[in-house]
C-alpha cells in the first residue's frame, strides 16, 4: 500500500536549511495497522504529510497503492487523496463555520457527492450523532477530535493516516475510537498508520516503526 524510497524533506528558516526526513525507506502492506513512533522532532508529522501528498519531498519516491503520488498533476493528486486517503490532523482542522455534520460531509462535497447519510453514520460510530448540528466552538477538544476522525473515515478510504488520533480523548473514548478503526481495518482491509506518543495504542496495532532523526530505524 505504501512504499517510499530515499525520501528527503526539509524546510528553510531564514538563511538556514533544516532537513527533517533523511532518506526514508519504508514499506507498509495493505491492511496493516502501523504504530509510527519516535521523539518529538523526529519527523513523524512531516512523513505523514508527505505520504498524504500534502508536502512535496525534495527528492525520493512516494508510491501509494501502486500510484507514484508526486508524478500526478495537482488536480489528479487532490482527487486521488480525496478518494483513497483519510487524514486525521493533530489540530483537527475543522471548519469553524460548519456544523459537525457538515464538516464530516466535506470530503464527499469536494468529490461532488451528497454524503449526508454517510456523515451521519460516521458521527454515530464515534458517538456524536446527537451533536451533529453543533459548531466546533460548541464542542469539547475530545469531541472535535472525534469529528475529525469521523471525517477521515466517512468515505471508507483505503489508507488512513492519523497524527496523534487519541491525544485529546479519555481512556474510554480512546478505546471506542481504536476499536472502531480496527473493525474498519478488518472489514475493508484499510491500512492505518498512526503517529503517536500514546503507548496504549500499541495493543490495537500490528507493527511498530520507529523514526529517529528523520530516518526509520
Amino acid at each position: 500500500m505504501i512504499e517510499t524510497v530515499d525520501l528527503h524533506r526539509g524546510y528553510r528558516i531564514g538563511n538556514k536549511s533544516i532537513e527533517v526526513l533523511h532518506g526514508v525507506d519504508l514499506r507498509i502492506r495493505r491492511g496493516e495497522r502501523v504504530f509510527l513512533c519516535g521523539p518529538s522532532g523526529a519527523g513523524k508529522t512531516t512523513l505523514l504529510y508527505t505520504l498524504a501528498g500534502l508536502e512535496r519531498p525534495e527528492r525520493g519516491l512516494v508510491r501509494i497503492d501502486g500510484v507514484d503520488l508526486y508524478a500526478l498533476g495537482r488536480k489528479e493528486q487532490a482527487r486521488f487523496r480525496n478518494r483513497e486517503i483519510g487524514y486525521v490532523f493533530q489540530n483537527f482542522h475543522l471548519l469553524p463555520e460548519l456544523t459537525a455534520l457538515e464538516n464530516v460531509a466535506v470530503p464527499g462535497a469536494i468529490a461532488g457527492l451528497d454524503s449526508t447519510d454517510a456523515a451521519i453514520k460516521a458521527l454515530e460510530r464515534v458517538g456524536l450523532g446527537h451533536r451533529k448540528d453543533h459548531l466546533p466552538a460548541e464542542l469539547s477538544g475530545g469531541e472535535q477530535q472525534r469529528v475529525a476522525i469521523a471525517r477521515a473515515m466517512v468515505k471508507q478510504p483505503k489508507l488512513v493516516l492519523a497524527d496523534e488520533p487519541t491525544a485529546n480523548l479519555d481512556a474510554a473514548n480512546s478505546h471506542n475510537i481504536l476499536h472502531m478503526m480496527v473493525k474498519l481495518n478488518q472489514e475493508l482491509q484499510s491500512t492505518f498508520v498512526f503517529a503517536t506518543h500514546d503507548e496504549k495504542v500499541i495493543r490495537y496495532l500490528r507493527r511498530k516503526v520507529t523514526l529517529t532523526d528523520g530516518k526509520v530505524i
